[in-house]
């Protein structure tokens, strides 16, 4: 969507493909980032976002055993944004679509879901789909983003395969009500010890929690009464019954599966993949969303002038990959560190009097949380807005 709102401003006709009828799925990456903070400020949709209800993140701290550690701290970094947006993904999307549609340039497509690849002399040439009322159709393009995600089709369709690298756990995405005199602290919540790990952000009126779990055993954890993991999350975050008696029963329990990898070759002609169809990112740290909307800026300021001048091509292509490859592949190697804490946590082994070295320096070394905190929230290479996008303050953008 952020895609196509950029190539849109550039003058380029742009048609996004949205599989649903809205926007409305939980469990979506709900951190806007003080990076995409700057980008929505650049785009002239500030204002409008900071209309919205949210919650503001400043910090990320995990308790392991007795012990707690700050893991990073937004509080210190540049810029005018010092903490994490926490906004439902479909306002968010509702935000970019309503900027989008302002553009004559831009066409958004729901309940079109694409089924296949047309191609020519081994060119990706558009996609087939299946439109709102089961009728097929095709959409010639002179360039395909795949941007469906994880388990992306077009990446499939197009032969693209992955390489995976091992992950300890899944993850059962869990809401649970909050009462009404519940402490809220704008922070995400990590708890480690006896044998489990989880996380939960605050959300107001709910809490959204991540329970870890072993690789692979989620049906046979199932077999459990539902008594069993409220139990296990009230010793963790020591709620009383009335919290967690909000969980009904399994079905409020999601599974994600959770995928690591990335392609070698994130293109072939005709066709670029971005964020999770590039590079499968693991759900810990949160930062898949804002690696995937970077993608996007640095696409777009990219591949504009060539798509305007008809001549993109495979170069052009692997210019975008270069430029956001090693970003990507140095949260990747972060996350695989994080694995194996998550490891050790699950297998009871991590102790609060017995910390992993990083976790002993950012508790030393306080201005570390907020190199964290910018990591986090920036990034590794923060693209810079291109300049066609943008909207001067106090000029809208129509």
């Amino acid at each position: 969507m952020m895609l196509g709102l950029l190539l849109a401003r550039a003058g380029i006709e742009v048609t996004v493909l949205e599989k649903h009828g809205d926007f409305l799925r939980d469990f979506r990456g709900d951190t806007v980032h003080p990076s995409t903070l700057n980008l929505l400020d650049d785009l002239g949709l500030g204002a409008k976002f900071a209309e919205l209800p949210f919650p503001k993140l400043e910090e990320m701290r995990v308790q392991i055993g007795d012990t707690t550690v700050v893991l990073a701290d937004m509080r210190r970094i540049p810029g005018r944004h010092k903490y994490f947006a926490m906004v439902p993904q479909w306002d968010f999307l509702n935000l970019i679509a309503g900027a989008a549609a302002q553009e004559p340039s831009f066409s958004l497509r729901m309940r079109t879901r694409a089924t296949g690849l047309r191609t020519h002399d081994g060119r990706v040439t558009g996609v087939h789909y299946v439109d709102e009322h089961g009728e097929p159709g095709e959409l010639a393009a002179d360039l395909t983003f795949a941007c469906d995600g994880r388990d992306s089709l077009i990446r499939e369709q197009a032969g693209m395969r992955q390489q995976y690298f091992d992950v300890p756990m899944d993850v059962w995405q869990i809401r649970v009500d909050a009462p009404a005199d519940a402490l809220k602290e704008s922070r995400v919540f990590g708890r480690f010890g006896g044998g489990q790990a989880a996380v939960t952000m605050d959300r107001g009126s709910y809490f959204q929690t991540s329970y870890l779990i072993d690789k692979g055993q989620d049906a046979a954890m199932r077999r459990h009464d539902i008594q069993w993991l409220r139990d296990r999350l009230g010793t963790l975050f020591d709620w009383d019954d009335e919290v967690t008696g909000t969980i009904g029963s399994w079905d409020e329990v999601k599974l994600l599966e959770v995928t690591f990898g990335r392609l070698r070759r994130w293109h072939r002609p005709g066709l670029l993949c971005l964020g999770d169809a590039a590079h499968t990112m693991s759900p810990v740290g949160g930062v898949g969303v804002n690696l995937a909307l970077q993608d996007a800026v640095a696409a777009a300021r990219i591949l504009a002038g060539p798509l305007r001048s008809g001549t993109v091509g495979s170069d052009d292509l692997a210019r975008v990959q270069r430029r956001r490859e090693w970003p990507m592949a140095l949260v990747q190697k972060s996350q695989q560190g994080e694995h194996a804490m998550i490891r050790a946590a699950l297998d009871g082994t991590l102790h609060g009097d017995r910390l992993p070295v990083p976790m002993r320096m950012l508790r030393r070394v306080p201005a570390l949380r907020t190199v964290t905190g910018y990591l986090g929230g920036i990034g590794f290479r923060p693209e810079p807005t291109p300049e066609f996008a943008k909207v001067k303050p106090g000029a809208p953008r129509r």
